[in-house]
């Protein structure tokens, strides 16, 4: 069923969001894109803190936000947590009377919000750090302060904004695990503004990708992966991406002919990893294979292997063994041959 329904338009100078989206009871929805492509935008829309230009935002039946009907909700009145990326907990605060500010903004009196608040830190494991300031918290006690903080006022639509990204590498899995124990158990709407995709993967039931002010494409995790719509989306999932026109099981990419596993006709992607790029310093012979020259540009290391990034007619990924690399004598300029099988090549309708 859904919870949430919205189609947010925002227009802030040249800048432009108009997306459409919807999150059900219960599910966890993540919202991925680059810098600049209207994440935090949509957020603070959702949240109340900057207006829709057009569109609406409707939450368990009832309309927050239609222009054109005159309808505006109050941030304070709209049922809605979010926990931003720096948490904002009220520093002259105790970690007890940071959880308590919503109930008693709702109207409890300071014993019924407090006893609240003493409960909701306890579900977050933070109980016996009650009377701590900001200050005195690690950064992941600090991020669940914050999210017992939202959960507290029992939103229909909690919102997470870089949840972790203010997290050091070492708390951040642990982090991640508790907070996914936790989205898990909210009845209501979540959405969380990331651009980190294993957060995304780990914690989101659905993938609402943003470019640009728009959706380009939404979907669960394997939909994602197996079938990148853009650029930013093959990057996000590991995979080199490009856009041609297929006859058969051959795909034209920019003057080069691929060979895929798949047949098609008419406009179409052609996706691989990096990792089903093989390197050669000639033209490969053998079996049939996609091979087409390129130009070295650059080397990084990427995990325990190397990403070889390679320009040329076809620019692409490639990954490689540090020992493969010193016997190819892999370097910035040199010209190899880049060869994939097409076993291993996808093509799909674009």
């Amino acid at each position: 069923m859904t919870f949430l329904e919205a189609h947010l338009v925002v227009e802030r100078g040249t800048f432009r969001l108009d997306a459409r989206f919807a999150i059900g009871a219960g599910e966890v929805v993540a919202l991925l894109g680059p810098n600049g492509a209207g994440k935090t935008t949509a957020l603070r829309a959702l949240a109340g803190l900057t207006a829709l230009t057009e569109g609406h935002i409707t939450l368990d039946g009832g309309d927050l936000d239609r222009p054109a009907a005159g309808v505006w909700t109050p941030p304070e009145r709209r049922r809605i947590g979010v926990v931003f990326q720096d948490y904002l907990l009220f520093p002259h605060l105790s970690a007890l009377d940071n959880v308590a500010f919503g109930p008693r903004r709702k109207g409890a009196d300071r014993r019924a919000a407090r006893a609240e608040a003493q409960a909701w830190l306890g579900r977050v494991g933070l109980a016996d750090l009650a009377k701590r300031k900001p200050r005195q918290l690690s950064g992941g006690q600090a991020q669940r302060v914050a999210l017992a903080r939202a959960l507290a006022v029992q939103p229909r639509l909690l919102l997470l904004d870089e949840p972790l990204a203010a997290l050091d590498a070492g708390t951040r899995a642990d982090t991640r695990a508790e907070l996914q124990r936790h989205l898990t158990e909210h009845p209501g709407a979540t959405l969380i503004v990331t651009h980190d995709p294993l957060d995304a993967l780990v914690l989101a039931d659905r993938l609402v990708i943003l470019e640009q002010g728009g959706v380009v494409q939404e979907g669960d995790a394997a939909e994602i992966t197996a079938r990148p719509r853009t650029e930013y989306v093959a990057r996000l999932v590991g995979l080199n991406l490009y856009r041609g026109r297929a006859d058969g099981h051959t795909v034209e990419v920019g003057g080069v002919a691929l060979t895929a596993a798949d047949a098609l006709h008419g406009d179409a992607f052609v996706a691989f990893p990096p990792s089903a790029v093989a390197l050669h310093p000639a033209r490969p012979d053998g079996s049939p294979r996609n091979a087409w020259p390129a130009t070295i540009a650059a080397i990084q290391r990427h995990g325990d292997n190397l990403r070889i990034r390679l320009d040329g007619a076809l620019p692409a990924a490639a990954d490689v063994t540090p020992a493969a690399a010193a016997h190819l004598e892999l370097t910035p300029g040199r010209e190899v041959w880049a060869a994939v099988k097409a076993a291993e090549t996808r093509a799909y309708p674009a």
